[in-house]
């Protein structure tokens, strides 16, 4: 049955003739039949069916009978057939279901992870009535990451200081977030230099990806502002030999053990751990450097100061310039028909094509140069004793 219904369905949809998603009346008759069915596999079965093929799309029009289908199914003893029939809601943009999810997501007796998941779905169907409510969680631990992440999506003005206010009580990881997201516009990205030039946020948190994702936003007053607080970045050296020799010796100016590795795993973990794995932890954006050549220095500074000079094509930036202003850099993991997949710094995200305005690849790594330039001479000799050792370390207290 599950393959004659998915066969029917690509058939009655014209996913595999390319005839437009909502040709003729096919939506309609899935509704028909869902309506009519008391079997849980078959309306389960037509309900992914339809998820796949509007995959991509944040809406479409809201089919004809749509509404007893959502009547009916949101009483249904399957939790797959509920959750995919309020997924399919928002798509067909049911007030219902919008409504719904936004109380869950304020709802702080509410269960975390489905708090989260009424996030993430109205996130995904780019609710236009979202960024108060998502303004007023980036205070609450349960959803916090997943309302920061989420504000970058749009353009709000009160969205900086909704985060500036909450930065300094946040916890490294979502101050990462935050970061990230104030990174994203220009409009956010101003009111976020501004609290670093007045010391309401460290100055010591803007890592080198971070500073270039804000000069990628490519505007004159932030770019100078930021050459001002942060110095300028160099992405080619003329004489990478006599840089490696010099960072040596900064290593070795701390004695027969140089470093504390300890120390340096906190370092790694601010520096490098949201894009490098190591010891089965740390992000996706890079490649696992655990079983790579940690014990030779020369390899390792060769990697860390110059990550240009070998760039595999997994691993080259994208930037993504959105119609509503907002810069996303990443690297493309897959283009479907109607999206991008870019993994950043922080999240996965997904932009459709028809609100990407520009799609540039650069002949950069994800990973800029400078990581080491702001760093104390102790921290570079605890992170570079920390990548060296064989195996994990407890972090420092």
């Amino acid at each position: 049955m599950t393959f004659i219904v998915r066969i029917a369905l690509v058939l009655l949809l014209g996913v595999a003739t390319g005839r437009p998603l909502a040709a003729a009346d096919a939506l309609p008759k899935l509704a028909h039949l869902l309506t009519n069915s008391t079997d849980a596999q078959f309306q389960l079965d037509l309900l992914r069916g339809m998820s796949a093929a509007l995959k991509g799309r944040r809406t479409a029009p809201m089919p004809t009978g749509w509404e007893g289908v959502e009547a009916k199914l949101a009483d249904s003893t399957n939790t797959d057939v509920r959750t995919l029939t309020q997924t399919l809601s928002l798509t067909f943009g049911s007030p219902r279901a919008r409504a719904a999810l936004r109380a869950t997501a304020a709802d702080v007796r509410a269960d975390a992870a489905a708090r989260r998941t009424a996030l993430e779905s109205l996130l995904a169907i780019r609710d236009p009535e979202l960024p108060p409510v998502l303004q007023r969680l980036v205070t609450d631990p349960a959803v916090r990451a997943t309302a920061i992440r989420g504000l970058a999506a749009f353009d709000d003005a009160h969205t900086p200081a909704a985060i500036l206010s909450a930065y300094a009580g946040l916890p490294a990881a979502d101050r990462r977030d935050a970061l990230n997201a104030l990174a994203a516009r220009v409009a956010f990205a101003k009111p976020l230099v501004a609290a670093i030039a007045a010391g309401q946020v460290p100055k010591a948190d803007l890592t080198a990806d971070l500073v270039r994702q804000l000069r990628g936003l490519k505007d004159d007053s932030l770019a100078a502002e930021l050459t001002r607080l942060w110095g300028v970045m160099k992405e080619t050296s003329p004489d990478m030999q006599a840089e490696i020799d010099r960072m040596k010796k900064v290593y070795w100016a701390g004695g027969s053990t140089p470093g504390d590795a300890p120390r340096g795993r906190v370092v790694f973990n601010r520096v490098c751990g949201q894009c490098h794995r190591l010891f089965d932890t740390g992000g996706a954006v890079g490649p696992d450097i655990t079983g790579a050549n940690r014990s030779d220095l020369d390899y390792l500074l060769q990697n860390i100061l110059f990550p240009n000079a070998v760039i595999p094509n997994e691993y080259r930036a994208s930037t993504l310039e959105t119609k509503d202003g907002r810069v996303v850099m990443g690297v493309i993991k897959s283009q479907e028909a109607a999206a991008y997949s870019v993994q950043t710094a922080t999240e996965l995200v997904t932009l459709p094509k028809s609100e990407v305005d520009k799609v540039e690849q650069s002949d950069q790594s994800m990973m800029p140069e400078g990581l080491l330039a702001q760093l104390p001479e102790s921290e570079i000799r605890d992170l570079l004793y920390y990548l060296g050792r064989p195996g994990q370390v407890p972090l420092a207290k």
